[in-house]
């Protein structure tokens, strides 16, 4: 259980699921079409969804690459994070979202798996919240011309140290969007 008094709400939360970020992602078209499933269920079974937005020198807000991908449509009163860091915490409003919506626990999807999507789920256990990653709704680029793992790789060793994560009064886990429980009824999605 979530270390979050009176939290007992659950979020899907969408990192950076952008035009320049997953361009060239590992099985983009799959993880794009599966995050698009979890948004229309979380939004069919009344689960917020959290949209994180990433920005820098490189990728200046409202720039073609800035915006998410034309697959995944935003919702009028989804509320979007303006991030600048890989841990979506990170000098954002995101814990003031999460808290106005006695969310508790993160269900959590999008890219860069070795990136944001890992310090952004550090993020949040070290906070308090329970923490499930979709093993099959998050991606990265290829890096290894400069020493990383291939994508395929980078993606099965995140999921699989997520899946047995664990922290005092914090569920971690991994699920895949077929197997998620949005709303957090079931302990078979988490480990801890």
């Amino acid at each position: 259980m979530t270390t979050l008094g009176d939290r007992p709400g659950s979020a899907l939360v969408v990192i950076d699921v952008q035009n320049n970020v997953v361009a060239e992602g590992h099985n983009r078209d799959t993880v794009v079409a599966n995050i698009a499933i979890l948004v229309d269920r979380a939004r069919a079974e009344d689960v917020p969804v959290i949209w994180v937005q990433h920005s820098s020198d490189g990728m200046p807000i409202d720039s073609d690459g800035w915006q998410y991908v034309p697959e995944l449509k935003l919702g009028e009163s989804e509320p979007v994070v303006h991030k600048r860091y890989p841990d979506s915490f990170e000098e954002t409003d995101l814990e003031s979202v999460l808290a106005e919506r006695k969310i508790g626990r993160l269900v959590v999807t999008g890219a860069q798996t070795d990136e944001c999507i890992r310090s952004t789920l550090h993020g949040a256990i070290v906070r308090g919240y329970d923490t499930l990653l979709v093993s099959d709704a998050h991606t990265t680029e290829d890096q290894s011309e400069w020493g990383a793992p291939t994508p395929d790789k980078v993606i099965a060793h995140t999921n699989l140290y997520w899946t047995y994560h664990a922290a005092p009064g914090r569920k971690a886990g991994t699920a895949t969007t077929a197997e998620v429980d949005l709303r957090g009824d079931s302990p078979s999605d988490a480990n801890g």
